[in-house]
């Protein structure tokens, strides 16, 4: 909770990281680049000066001129340099937000990502972020010249006739009113822009994640509408706050450069009565026209503040999201890889869908979960895989509680498979070789061919090195069940969750994977939920769960003579492979 009362700056401190210095360096050149800036003013004013009195000296003037030249190029190269180390600092600070976020996923529950859209979570990692770029790696070498430069200009300005320093800046609080008019309701209209470009995001997101369904109901009309609307209201959100800024805008941006319209007359007065000579008065009139753009630049990035804190506020909300309960490093150490559940609750938001689930699973055997579909099976797997903690109730690996183990610790004790199986836009090979990235190529084509997948994979156009494409879309789904097995084999965990991996597999294959299944697990604890009560028949010990509880529990046949609810799955299931076998087609 204590990262909630982080300031902005704070946050930006902690991304940064040890390239603080950079935007130190780059404040420190932007200062130098305004002293440039400054000198050729002063240089100007002696030349004026001089040319009113009369003096001739040609070389002289020449030689302030170069002077001049000079010091403009050494605020350019100082300038340049700035922006250099700042947008270094910044590409850091981009790179760290997003390592950070991408970490943070991974450490919290499942379900509070699940919860999020995603098209949000890609627009806040990507878009978002990447549209902060140009403030933080421009604001601080140019706010810094900008509020600087008109500073010193001003004292100067002071020096020469301070009563001409206050004339210079009778345009500012003109130019200020109209400027406070067109910030009336500015934080309410940003947040609007931001809401409504999120529900485009999640609208094109979810438009053109469905376009099958969509093609195949015919709903193009109807889906498309959607987010038309959400376009339109995106783009009307913005071009209505620009037309009510308009106004000001304008008149405020005429008004605010306009610091002849009170020094010329005034100060010719102070010349016809003598308390201003001529020289200083050219040399007010000169420097008075550099006296307020600079600030125009610095009013222009109240915008940009805006705007970074708002997405920074988006970052760290995600940043400070509840995470799983767990220590850096084990607390315990599990005698084996026996599971145990004691009286686990868990829900999905109010709703509880485990009530108070006993049951224990013996290391080096195969077990299976099985029930009617919503039952909490694979709630339960999910559970065990430490993919959302429990509600109250505890899980014990090795009869250590899994929240007095860590993360990273835990996830190499165990290999987990759902039935969404996710393979990555990258080779065939990098794939499986995820399970245990330090494998060679003979290894992982080893566990590929004990998978059973090695024979199809050799008959794709380039073989292990075909691209699996964007969450394995150029393979079937029983393709990418048997990657996925493939991949958690490789991972030789101890500990093994196959959550419905072969629901898209055919029998034919299923039952070459089941076999593959039974080599490479021997000696480790297996847990299965199958949709096919045949695949799981010789199983050490079946759970039967129902509505969230545990309904029966033993072998298969001691379940049989029990003749409650699994003896009903069981002759149904029978059933449907008898209709198959006569052929039986469903209108």
């Amino acid at each position: 909770m204590k990262q909630k009362e982080k300031s902005v700056i704070s946050w930006l401190a902690e991304f940064a990281g040890t390239h603080r210095s950079l935007y130190m360096k780059s404040v420190l050149l932007a200062v130098c680049g305004v002293a440039c800036s400054i000198m050729p003013y002063l240089i100007m004013g002696g030349m004026v000066g001089r040319l009113i009195e009369g003096n001739q000296e040609w070389n002289r003037y020449l030689y302030d001129g170069i002077l001049m030249a000079l010091f403009w190029l050494g605020r350019v190269i100082f300038h340049a340099c700035s922006t250099t180390c700042s947008h270094k600092a910044t590409f850091h600070v981009l790179g760290n937000i997003r390592k950070q976020v991408c970490d943070k996923l991974a450490r919290v529950p499942l379900g509070v990502v699940k919860d999020t859209p995603s098209g949000s979570l890609k627009n806040i990692i990507v878009e978002r972020v990447d549209s902060i770029e140009t403030t933080l790696a421009h604001i601080l070498p140019e706010f810094t010249a900008n509020l600087l430069a008109p500073i010193a200009v001003f004292i100067y300005l002071c020096v020469i006739d301070w009563r001409m320093a206050l004339v210079s800046l009778i345009s500012l609080p003109l130019g200020m009113l109209c400027y406070t008019g067109m910030m009336i309701g500015y934080e309410e209209s940003f947040r609007n822009t931001v809401t409504k470009t999120k529900i485009l995001n999640d609208t094109a997101v979810e438009y053109i994640g469905g376009i099958e369904v969509i093609k195949a109901f015919g709903k193009a009309q109807n889906s498309y509408e959607k987010f038309k609307v959400a376009a339109k209201e995106g783009a009307d959100c913005y071009i209505e706050w620009m037309r009510r800024c308009n106004v000001f805008f304008s008149i405020a941006m005429v008004l605010f450069p306009c610091t002849a319209i009170s020094v010329v007359p005034i100060g010719g007065l102070f010349v016809k009565n003598g308390s201003l000579s001529v020289s200083d008065f050219v040399l007010c009139i000169i420097l008075s026209l550099g006296l307020i753009a600079p600030l125009i630049t610095v009013m222009s990035y109240s915008d940009d503040i805006g705007k970074l804190k708002t997405i920074l506020g988006e970052v760290t909300d995600v940043l400070t999201w509840q995470e799983l309960e767990r220590p850096k490093t084990d607390q315990k150490v599990p005698a084996d890889y026996s599971v145990e559940l004691d009286q686990v609750t868990f829900g999905y938001k109010e709703k509880e869908v485990l009530h108070g689930v006993s049951m224990r699973i013996e290391p080096g055997t195969v077990n299976a979960l099985v029930g009617p579909s919503g039952s909490g099976k694979s709630t339960i797997a999910k559970l065990i895989a430490s993919l959302w903690d429990v509600k109250s109730g505890s899980i014990k690996i090795g009869g250590v509680d899994i929240r007095d183990l860590s993360l990273e610790e835990y996830n190499r004790r165990v290999a987990y498979v759902s039935q969404d199986n996710y393979l990555f836009d990258d080779t065939i090979r990098e794939n499986i070789r995820m399970g245990r990235p330090g494998a060679t190529d003979q290894e992982v084509e080893e566990v590929a061919k004990k998978s059973g997948c090695h024979e199809f994979i050799l008959g794709l156009e380039k073989g292990y090195d075909t691209v699996a494409g964007g969450a394995g879309g150029h393979l079937s789904g029983g393709e990418r069940q048997r990657i996925a097995i493939a991949r958690a084999m490789l991972k030789d965990a101890p500990l093994v969750i196959l959550d419905e991996a072969t629901a898209y597999t055919d029998p034919e294959n299923e039952a070459v994977i089941q076999a593959s299944v039974a080599r490479l697990v021997k000696g480790k604890t297996l847990i299965v939920i199958a949709h096919r009560l045949s695949t799981i028949a010789d199983a050490d010990k079946i759970f039967v769960i129902n509505d969230g509880r545990i309904e029966e529990e033993g072998t298969h046949q001691e379940l049989l003579e029990k003749g409650k609810l699994y003896a009903r799955m069981w002759e149904a299931h029978i059933g449907v492979k008898d209709s198959e076998k006569e052929g039986v087609v469903y209108a």
